[in-house]
């Protein structure tokens, strides 16, 4: 079992009717029955939806195309029977509902792409959840992945019937993954006072943020950045304590994607590590890896009287 937070419309504007009628759903503006082209992951789905996506909106970045039919195949295709959609109703609440059937389209209605679910009794108010999980579930976008936080809400839906005890083994260090997170709020929230801040954007579109946890095929990049005068993507990834040599492997990884699935015409990628410190390791081989800088971030504590 997974859970999400989904948009239901803009602002929620079509919240009542979903939970009316039992349903969630997507639109980004593609007009066609989906049922016989889902493959089994979202790779596939986006290759072949991207330049759909874009001739309908040249405007569109591939950054911005990606992260749309990716979404979009998530609530077509990602989403399983037994997962949980939190869904925000417009006032300050979540429904829950469990989804229970596959994919149908209903074109020429709102959200055609849909799921059924099962919308349970309980709610979650957004001013009971602890900061990490309000976080999350305010990401950018129209679906986001929060199963990290499956124990508070199962502690705030009050229910363990729906929930699955096995789904939070990934995490290999709750505490870690709580800092990391920490450590991305705050670098999101002064990029502009960062050394990366002089030359480079956090990557927006229509004016919102797009490029943090930006999916991959190879898993999610921490910041997706561009440099201000478009010609440059940058990947940052975000370590809590000593970086390992491992860690240019993925940021590496992360590179390949986006030079081969998000670069426009004449756009490099170069790669930016940071952590609290560098063994001799990761500097052997940063040391051949020319594309990849590192830095690292200091923190600062202190105790002042009354």
């Amino acid at each position: 079992m997974k859970y999400y937070r989904l948009m239901l419309g803009k602002g929620s504007k079509h919240a009542e009717r979903c939970f009316a009628e039992n349903f969630v759903g997507a639109d980004f503006g593609i007009e066609q029955d989906l049922t016989n082209a889902l493959p089994e992951g979202w790779r596939a789905f986006n290759a072949s939806f991207i330049p759909i996506y874009r001739a309908a909106r040249p405007e569109k970045s591939k950054v911005a195309a990606g992260r749309a039919c990716g979404m979009l195949w998530t609530v077509c295709k990602g989403f399983k029977s037994g997962d949980l959609v939190l869904c925000p109703d417009g006032s300050g609440s979540y429904r829950v509902g469990e989804i229970i059937g596959n994919y149908t389209y209903a074109p020429g209605k709102i959200l055609p792409h849909r799921r059924a679910v099962r919308w349970l009794t309980q709610s979650i108010d957004r001013a009971e959840m602890s900061d990490a999980l309000r976080n999350a579930s305010g990401a950018i976008g129209t679906v986001c992945d929060i199963s990290a936080h499956q124990e508070e809400i199962e502690r705030l839906l009050g229910s363990h019937e729906h929930f699955d005890p096995d789904i939070g083994e990934h995490i290999e260090n709750s505490v870690a993954f709580a800092l990391e997170k920490h450590l991305e709020d705050f670098l999101v929230a002064n990029w502009a006072q960062t050394e990366l801040g002089r030359n480079y954007d956090m990557y927006e579109e229509d004016g919102e943020c797009i490029g943090r946890q930006y999916d991959t095929d190879t898993g999610r990049i921490d910041i997706l950045a561009i440099r201000k005068d478009k010609r440059e993507l940058l990947v940052v990834e975000l370590k809590i304590d000593r970086a390992a040599d491992v860690v240019v492997g993925q940021v590496l990884r992360y590179m390949g994607y986006v030079a081969q699935a998000l670069a426009e015409d004449g756009q490099s990628v170069k790669g930016v590590i940071i952590a609290q410190e560098a063994d001799q390791r990761i500097r052997r081989a940063l040391a051949v890896t020319p594309n990849v800088s590192f830095y690292r971030y200091q923190v600062s504590f202190k105790l002042l009287p009354l």
